[in-house]
């Protein structure tokens, strides 16, 4: 199931986007009132803009815009919107987006070929540990893309892992979508409990909200613990709320995949400009085909590399990540620049540690500092200097360590929303 446009030329590709480009930013002007000020303000005209490098000529939009006038961003009346979600606030106040008919339909589109990127047939059956509710656009994107695909889905919901082997055990599932680190549960209950886990029937792993890769697309130190305890394939994934779009990683293991036919992106440096290929810069996207709240150059917050060359699945769009990181998140420490999922994969490395955070404050030199709260099986000083050194090599810094009890950290994970777990407390 790969679309047309997807084995297309890279010049078939930019003249397909260029005409949806002309469709979105005169639906925009004539539609949403932030868009409409916007090109008043900068003296645009929709007819100014044709082809994907005139995009520069148009201010990006930040999160900041959304959180400030969420409204105006709505392109159509209040009545047409369908269902309501909210972003994870991960960075500050949630985000309204309104989704019509229209959007679910391409949510679906767009969860559908993403499945199909990652191995997904109809003959598939999908266990979701990932909650429907709480106002998660990801919940009900899986489910509508299942649906659409014609694959089988069985919606659990997220933790229990008594339940979630229930349910395989059951149903017989061969993919399941969740976040990495709750495999590891699984497969300790797996232990305990006397089940085989390389003899169920799972196959395949989509993995959200963390990452499994390191910049080479090698597995990571999660990924590897996991992959050493259950033989199944894991699959990357990364979207958000905002795009209604999805970046899967095909069986190449290569980065995940663009679709050019549901959005444009962009890799900006801190002027706004493009970088140059093959260097680190933020995600920045416009989105093609939504009604409800469509988006012209909306800065992401994410950190990453485009990958151009065609893939050997067939598929000649470009490849984005792994994430390096939020831009937000980038912390200054002692002369050293880095991101939190660079000290996540260190961390990982140490079996003693059962959980842990990374909390992120402004001291008085007004200077990013780092404190590690640890739960660890057995906490000494001696892990404490392990990791510490571990850091030393690993990341050029010695960032502060203390331990707490489990059900300490695990209060501390729990986000706002109870959506996803919450690993960076950024206090700055």
């Amino acid at each position: 199931m790969i679309p047309e446009i997807e084995r297309a030329s890279n010049e078939e590709i930019k003249r397909f986007q260029e005409e949806k480009l002309k469709k979105v930013v005169s639906y925009v002007n004539g539609n949403s009132p932030f868009y409409k000020r916007l090109f008043e303000a900068h003296n645009i005209l929709p007819e100014h803009i044709k082809t994907l490098a005139d995009l520069q000529r148009i201010p990006v939009t930040t999160k900041d815009d959304l959180q400030k006038h969420n409204e105006d961003f709505l392109c159509v009346p209040k009545r047409q919107i369908i269902d309501y979600v909210t972003t994870s606030g991960t960075l500050g106040e949630p985000v309204v987006i309104g989704l019509t008919n229209a959007d679910l339909d391409r949510l679906a589109y767009n969860e559908a070929i993403s499945f199909a990127c990652s191995g997904v047939t109809k003959d598939d059956t999908i266990q979701l540990m990932t909650t429907m509710d709480r106002r998660f656009m990801a919940g009900m994107a899986y489910f509508l893309g299942a649906r659409k695909l014609g694959a089988g889905i069985i919606r659990v919901g997220s933790g229990v892992p008594e339940l979630q082997w229930d349910s395989i055990l059951k149903f017989q599932p061969t993919y399941l979508i969740t976040v990495p680190s709750f495999l590891l549960k699984l497969i300790t209950y797996a232990e305990t409990h006397n089940i085989d886990i390389n003899k169920t029937s799972v196959k395949a792993a989509i993995c959200i909200g963390e990452p499994i890769r390191n910049q080479d697309f090698a597995l990571n130190v999660l990924s590897e613990k996991i992959k050493s305890k259950w033989d199944i394939e894991l699959f990357s994934t990364y979207a958000s709320t905002e795009m209604s779009t999805a970046f899967n990683e095909c069986e190449a293991h290569f980065g995940g995949h663009h679709h050019p036919e549901l959005i444009i992106t962009e890799i900006l440096n801190n002027e706004n400009k493009p970088v140059e290929e093959g260097e680190v810069g933020e995600l920045t996207i416009t989105t093609l085909g939504v009604e409800g709240m469509p988006l012209l150059r909306f800065k992401t917050g994410d950190m990453l590399k485009v990958h151009p060359e065609p893939c050997s699945c067939g598929r000649n769009t470009k490849r984005l990540g792994p994430i390096v990181g939020r831009k937000k998140q980038m912390i200054k420490y002692k002369g050293t620049t880095l991101y939190p999922p660079a000290m996540l994969n260190v961390l990982q490395q140490f079996e003693a540690v059962e959980t842990f955070v990374i909390e992120i404050s402004t001291n008085d030199l007004g200077t990013d500092e780092i404190l590690l709260k640890i739960a660890a099986q057995d906490p000494s000083e001696k892990l404490i200097t392990d990791i510490r050194d571990y850091f030393r090599a690993k990341l050029r810094v010695t960032p502060q360590l203390v331990f707490e009890k489990p059900e300490v950290i695990e209060k501390l994970r729990k986000s706002k929303t109870d959506r996803k777990p919450q690993v960076i407390i950024d206090r700055r």
